[in-house]
């Protein structure tokens, strides 16, 4: 019975998407060739201007540009034609919408509708993966009682939101957050079932490894999403969320990494955070010490 489970493990691991079966001296190993797609929000990259970043991004090998959604709809032309013959692609949108999905206040509700589904239509015009958003912040009060009917009701909306986005050729992302900013799905399994119980292909989910430090397991709660669900990663320092590398070695992604490389994850692990020293020498040791582990996640 042992023997024909472990063949059975080993069989559906050499189907896992992104692996293949090689041989090695001690016999077989999954092998994953998945590409670590990076991306950088707009504040990452040293440099005035936005051309300058850019630039900065290319030299390194970045290859999305996870830009915020205020003002998004103005900014279409100016990020198109910045990113023209460019290496980069727009990732994620960073939230910027106003109001909240499941305001109380029937004027807030409306004001998030309205400025979400603009930043929604703009995605869809620069290509981009999805926008951000958390249904609720501990400081925002929810328009029904914290239990089933206000997840029903979470689904609902998230369903026609998702629907819209689905027409415009993106995605909106659900993203958990740690107990300290948010009271309301915390977990990424919790945003992946959300999406599944929403019912569109336009509802995803994502996961940060600086909130994630609310899970058990990082490699756990990227497969709990699966490649159905989970759209977009971000990254940070694991102690005080700056550059990857700078709290020494709790900054240890290899875990989480494996289970993107196991899911055959292609979208983009992109950095959210801040810097505690010179920019250029801080971002380039966070990219090399993520390509490092990338690479040691591969003997999966």
């Amino acid at each position: 019975m042992t023997s024909a489970t472990g063949t059975a493990a080993l069989a559906a691991a050499s189907l896992l998407p992104g692996c293949s079966s090689s041989a090695s001296k001690g016999g077989k190993k999954a092998v994953c060739d998945v590409p670590l797609n990076i991306s950088f929000q707009e504040g990452i990259a040293p440099g005035e201007t936005l051309a300058e970043k850019l630039d900065f991004m290319e030299n390194l090998g970045v290859v999305g540009f996870e830009p915020g959604g205020r003002g998004l709809k103005g900014r279409v032309t100016e990020i198109k034609e910045a990113l023209n013959g460019r290496n980069i692609k727009v990732s994620a949108i960073c939230a910027g919408f106003q109001g909240f999905i499941l305001a109380e206040d029937p004027e807030v509700k409306n004001l998030f509708d309205t400025t979400m589904r603009e930043i929604v239509e703009a995605a869809g015009e620069l290509g981009s993966t999805g926008v951000i958003m958390v249904p609720a912040f501990n400081n925002q009060t929810p328009c029904k009682p914290h239990n089933m009917d206000t997840r029903n009701y979470l689904c609902e909306e998230l369903h026609k939101l998702g629907e819209f986005a689905k027409a415009c050729g993106t995605t909106v992302i659900l993203e958990p957050l740690n107990r300290k900013e948010a009271f309301y799905m915390r977990l990424v399994a919790d945003a992946a079932a959300i999406a599944r119980d929403a019912d569109s292909e336009g509802v995803k989910a994502m996961g940060d490894f600086w909130h994630m430090q609310e899970e058990t397991s990082d490699y756990g709660a990227l497969m709990s999403a699966g490649k159905q669900y989970l759209q977009h990663v971000h990254i940070a320092s694991r102690g005080n969320r700056k550059m990857p590398g700078e709290n020494g070695e709790v900054d240890n992604y290899v875990e989480g990494f494996k289970a993107l490389q196991q899911l055959g994850y292609d979208k983009y692990v992109s950095f959210e955070c801040g810097c505690g020293g010179d920019r250029a020498t801080l971002v380039t040791a966070a990219v090399n010490l993520l390509r490092a582990q990338w690479e040691e996640a591969k003997s999966c």
